[in-house]
């Protein structure tokens, strides 16, 4: 048992791409929703209707103010007494979904506020409606300002994967733990899947790089 064993990382290879690519399928596809969530979400925190704000401020409290993953365990255990069945991966994506994007509402609420309020009212003011102010005007300036925090409650969401693993979902922890189960040789398996969540983070944070300057030059501020 004593040394590290680098043989073994490339005798499993197949197997850790195979978890490198679950990982990044539910990294993706967890994304999307939380997108969609967030973006919901930050709308109604800034609505003028009460309700639409309260229930979004209860959303997003209820999110950040617990473990995620107790609110995986709730998805795929808890609501089958609601008479709601999910499957481990659709129930893994609605989970991670659900869960960032109560973070990412916040995200997106302080880029869309943080816009110049004169501009909106400028957009107003030359006969376009609230949607198309938010659209042609808003969003584009606040994409710019929301793309840093974003990036980082996406490498959350990466790393986030691996708690999938307690509900038997095939991703990159969970091959480690069976490679384990099957050579108990951890140091090698968990440093393998290390450096994997390592290199899928750093190609996130250097798109990011690249989105934002994009973002700038498109603007003129570069």
């Amino acid at each position: 048992m004593s040394g590290f064993d680098f043989d073994l990382i490339v005798e499993y290879l197949p197997d850790f791409w195979r978890g490198a690519k679950a990982t990044i399928f539910y990294s993706l596809t967890s994304l999307a929703l939380a997108v969609a969530i967030g973006m919901f979400m930050a709308l109604c925190r800034i609505s003028h209707v009460a309700l639409l704000r309260w229930l979004a401020r209860g959303y997003i409290d209820a999110i950040r103010g617990t473990p995620a993953l107790i609110q995986i365990f709730f998805v795929y255990f808890g609501m089958p007494a609601f008479g709601v069945n999910l499957s481990a991966p659709t129930a893994a994506v609605v989970a991670l979904g659900i869960n960032s994007g109560g973070y990412l509402a916040e995200i997106f609420r302080a880029g869309i506020m943080g816009v110049d309020r004169g501009q909106t009212e400028a957009g107003r003011s030359l006969g376009m409606s609230y949607g198309q102010t938010m659209w042609r005007i808003t969003l584009p300036q606040a994409a710019l300002l929301v793309v840093p925090p974003a990036a980082g409650e996406f490498t959350n969401l990466v790393k986030g994967t691996s708690l999938l693993s307690t509900i038997s979902v095939a991703e990159l922890t969970r091959v480690a733990q069976q490679i384990v189960g099957v050579t108990f040789r951890p140091i090698e398996a968990y440093v393998a899947i290390g450096v994997v969540y390592y290199c899928l983070n750093a190609v996130i944070a250097q798109g990011a790089v690249w989105l934002e300057r994009s973002l700038r030059r498109s603007q003129g501020l570069e």
